[in-house]
């Protein structure tokens, strides 16, 4: 969530607005009408006494609260309804982005642009949430002849419908707006890039155990939070032009608060099947669930302390969580690296004069601008998983092997009893029979 939660997203965010300097260099960009305040009566009026940096503060802390309570919510009703409410995030996000660049092009008048943005939407979403449905939930989609063939023709069927899309674009193009429609053609696609593919990463990253998912958002949130706080209080030391309000003390506090919350995070969590469980699909039950027995991942085990730590602590060992190793990486990405996400929509709201990218919650400003940091978190944790975490799955594999034909199956069974017969597993087997 944004460059700061908890109103981690300094005040003079887009006052951002720049230098003389800047406002000479960048003429040539039209402006997006300013948003009017958007704080809720009922809080200006209880606030009206407080110095606007005390408002500010008691606004955002008040709405971040809000949220965090909303998130609690959502995660007690499940990894299906935290799907829909990413999807929900990420159309509002691309809402955001793409009225922007209609804004800023004056494009309202091209023909077909506002309908051919959403039907690529729509395409892209039909094509990812199939793949991931394909992967993850193969038994179901055996089960069902519709989903069987869509499956079958999905890749086929995805790039259809994206080559209808390009054609309608193409028949659309009008002379007088050639340049300005292959504008928001680019624009468009660099919003589906960013947005619609790091979304769907979220959703991998939430089935494969929704610990993989609520433990970076939360870092992340915390992150936002402590650097906001750290700042407000010690913050000296200006830490980038792009966003002035950040400081060196921000950042440094942050990252200590948020590695020690991701650890204390990780312990809490790793001991519920509810969060470390990857989401499955039962046949008996018919019905998502997120039952299994823990891995190894998540069962804990004696690490040896440090000669240092022996001296201070008096003990040898401890025992932790594996997890709680990784989520020290977790921490420090989203503490480090995250940030960035922060500074990158910092320079693109200056680049367009804006404050926000909308002002849909009070005092934080857009969807986006508390969700610009989070999607590169996403990938990261998704690229973390498959080099680090994932190996082979068992039942994956024998999903695809009860698909293959019987002739098939055959082959394999005999391949395999040759490998384990010359392995020396095979007769130990038997023998045990």
């Amino acid at each position: 969530m944004g460059e700061e939660v908890g109103g981690a997203r300094e005040e003079g965010k887009e006052r951002d607005g720049a230098s003389d300097n800047e406002t000479k260099s960048d003429s040539g960009v039209p402006e997006v009408p300013v948003s009017a305040d958007d704080t809720p009566e009922v809080l200006n009026k209880a606030l009206s006494g407080l110095s606007s940096r005390w408002k500010n503060w008691w606004v955002r802390g008040i709405l971040t609260l809000a949220m965090i309570s909303f998130f609690f919510i959502i995660i007690y009703l499940g990894p299906m309804v935290l799907m829909m409410i990413v999807l929900c995030v990420q159309i509002k996000c691309f809402h955001e982005i793409i009225t922007i660049g209609y804004s800023v092009y004056h494009s309202y008048h091209l023909p077909w642009f506002r309908t051919l943005s959403w039907y690529f939407l729509l395409c892209v979403n039909y094509f990812f949430y199939g793949e991931t449905v394909t992967d993850y939930f193969f038994t179901l989609v055996q089960r069902e002849e519709p989903l069987r063939i869509l499956s079958k023709y999905h890749r086929f069927i995805s790039f259809a419908l994206y080559l209808t899309g390009f054609c309608m674009f193409v028949l659309s193009l009008v002379k007088k707006h050639y340049r300005l429609q292959f504008y928001m053609f680019g624009w468009t696609h660099v919003t589906l890039l960013i947005v619609v593919t790091q979304s769907h990463l979220i959703i991998h990253n939430l089935f494969e155990g929704m610990i993989w998912f609520i433990v970076p958002i939360s870092c992340v949130i915390c992150n936002d939070i402590m650097a906001y706080m750290f700042g407000f209080f010690f913050g000296r030391t200006p830490l980038i032009k792009l966003s002035p309000k950040k400081t060196w003390e921000g950042f440094i506090g942050g990252f200590f608060a948020t590695v020690v919350f991701g650890i204390l995070l990780s312990y809490v969590m790793s001991g519920y099947r509810f969060f470390v469980c990857p989401v499955e699909f039962n046949n008996d039950s018919n019905s998502f669930t997120v039952d299994c027995e823990p891995s190894e991942l998540f069962q804990l085990q004696d690490y040896g302390l440090p000669p240092v730590l022996k001296s201070i602590t008096g003990w040898t060992t401890v025992k932790l969580y594996p997890f709680q190793i990784h989520s020290i990486a977790l921490s420090a990405f989203a503490s480090i690296m995250g940030p960035f996400g922060g500074f990158f929509a910092s320079g693109f709201k200056r680049a367009f004069k804006i404050k926000d990218f909308a002002n849909t919650i009070p005092g934080h400003g857009g969807i986006m601008d508390r969700f610009d940091c989070q999607y590169l978190m996403a990938t990261f944790v998704n690229v973390y998983i498959a080099s680090f975490i994932r190996g082979p799955n068992p039942s994956k594999v024998i999903q695809q092997l009860l698909a293959l034909r019987l002739d098939q199956q055959l082959h394999i069974f005999n391949s395999l009893k040759v490998h384990l017969t010359e392995k020396g597993l095979l007769p130990a087997l038997e023998e045990a029979a």
